[in-house]
């Protein structure tokens, strides 16, 4: 079996006929579908033309997976992230948990600190319910541009993360995007550079915080998970060989680098099949309800 741990609905194009397509192209049995609440004035306008949502509940909202899920509910497993800033979030993702069966929390992609106090009872509250939490990261630097912002950051970099993770032990985090993957090398490329190059360096923030914190999971999703791996495919190796319970294949996109990838490391038959589903699989079983 193969699980897609990080999707969204309508993404670049891609409506519920050509994504059902795609999946049965790269033998994907299930995904997880993910909205991304967010303000319009904390992301790119550039998403606007590969994008399903604009206003208050996109760019992609909950609506959009839900819609999915009733046509397809064995294909799709539902995963929402009301912005945990309004004072309604708590209750909009409970209502949902019951009302259509939400099993993660994904993904938070908000211009705010991962640990602001909003955010730790958010992330605890979905501890107490079960639902794994996808983070994207990004940081701030300088990519050349002045308007309408120089860069996009989300999350507040890798220390707002970890006091996160800390803060939240009950919880099961996905770190995900440029702004923790940046992190699998020691190196200073994490805020100078979306996709570092490079052999991978001792002293990667992801390692030391994945040996720290049992809690910690990640996906490999989009172009940041692939970049990671492919920068140092020894090091990926050894990386996938010790992290092996905690790493779950995920897109983002519609491509198949990251069966690519995973096909160049020489891995164990029991080891792909954690990655591909596995891990997914414990911590979001099939047929198994959340907590009510």
């Amino acid at each position: 079996m193969i699980i897609d741990a990080h999707n969204h609905p309508d993404w670049y194009g891609y409506n519920v006929e050509r994504f059902l397509e795609n999946m049965a192209k790269y033998n994907i049995d299930k995904t997880w579908l993910i909205s991304w609440e967010c303000p319009e004035d904390e992301y790119d306008p550039h998403y606007k033309r590969v994008v399903p949502d604009i206003g208050e509940h996109g760019p992609i909202s909950f609506a959009r997976c839900a819609a999915y899920a009733r046509q397809y509910p064995d294909k799709f497993i539902l995963g929402y992230a009301p912005d945990p800033r309004r004072p309604d979030a708590i209750d909009k993702l409970d209502y949902a948990i019951s009302m259509f069966g939400v099993r993660i929390y994904g993904e938070i992609k908000l211009r705010m600190m991962y640990d602001n106090p909003d955010a730790i009872r958010m992330f605890r509250f979905c501890g107490q319910k079960g639902l794994p939490v996808i983070v994207h990261i990004d940081y701030e630097f300088d990519t050349g541009r002045k308007y309408p912002r120089p860069n996009w950051w989300y999350g507040g970099g890798i220390g707002s993360f970890e006091r996160a993770v800390a803060a939240c032990p009950e919880t099961i985090f996905l770190g995900h995007a440029p702004g923790f993957w940046a992190h699998i090398s020691g190196d200073d490329q994490f805020d100078k550079l979306s996709y570092p190059k490079g052999p991978v360096l001792p002293g990667g923030k992801v390692t030391e915080m994945l040996r720290n914190y049992p809690n910690l999971y990640c996906d490999i999703s989009a172009g940041s998970g692939a970049n990671a791996f492919r920068r140092d495919l020894g090091f990926a190796r050894e990386f996938m060989l010790e992290f092996q319970d905690r790493i779950l294949y995920a897109r983002d996109y519609f491509d198949n680098v990251h069966q690519e990838v995973l096909g160049e490391l020489d891995l164990p038959q029991d080891v792909l099949n954690k990655i591909y589903s596995g891990n997914a699989l414990k911590l979001v079983p099939l047929d198994v309800p959340v907590h009510a």
